[in-house]
């Protein structure tokens, strides 16, 4: 078990923000745009990698072969909604 202690001060911003120092993005394995938790237990506060989440899953892992063309999907899917709506309409 490891009982090295260290503490390293950083300054908060005027908005609340703080840099999150090199050494603590590497050991929590962090990089830009992650997201951190917050924990807080009995008046003290960690600072963790969030818990795996779909969130934090989506796009983590590149498809093998060319993904498909999500507009033209939708716009085909509105297509038929509509045809079905208005052939509905008609037979009413």
């Amino acid at each position: 078990m490891n009982t090295e202690h260290r503490l390293i001060v950083t300054t908060m911003t005027q908005r609340g923000q703080v840099t999150v120092p090199a050494e603590v993005r590497r050991l929590l394995g962090i990089k830009p745009r992650d997201k951190v938790a917050f924990s807080i237990e009995d008046g003290s506060v960690r600072l963790l990698p969030p818990a795996f989440t779909l969130e934090s899953a989506f796009a983590s892992v590149q498809p093998k072969t060319q993904t498909a063309d999500l507009p033209a999907i939708s716009r085909k899917a509105r297509a038929e909604k509509v045809n079905k709506v208005a052939r509905e309409l008609e037979g009413s």
